[in-house]
């Protein structure tokens, strides 16, 4: 049994910062690549920023020089520090981590709400 545990979520106004965390525990051999998915009211999921186990990274044209993503191997968690964060931003944002034990396998967090707000 694997669980993916989100925190950082919350309200923060238009031009402010927030940093998601995302720590996998349970049966892991070892993760593949993690990453951030988010997801608005009428929209589909979407790709942010996902990391490999070796630190390559990709992000979302929309979040490109804004939010950044790391990984600590040791921790089995991904974090992500957006920056300069907009009312556009908003949305749900969900954990994905590739996990390999006797396969690879993906799971998702539970989700965690952004809200950009003045």
């Amino acid at each position: 049994q694997v669980q993916l545990v989100e925190s950082g979520g919350g309200l923060v106004q238009p031009g402010g910062s927030l940093r998601l965390s995302c720590a996998a525990s349970g049966s892991i051999f070892s993760i593949n690549s993690m990453g951030w998915y988010r997801q608005a009211p009428g929209k589909e999921r979407e790709l942010v920023a996902a990391i490999t186990r070796g630190g390559s990274t990709n992000y979302g044209d929309s979040v490109k020089g804004r939010f950044t993503i790391s990984r600590d191997n040791a921790k089995n968690t991904v974090y992500l520090q957006m920056s300069s964060l907009k009312p556009e931003d908003t949305a749900v944002y969900y954990c994905n981590a590739k996990i390999i034990n006797y396969g690879l396998t993906a799971y998702w967090g539970q989700g965690t709400q952004v809200t950009v707000s003045s």
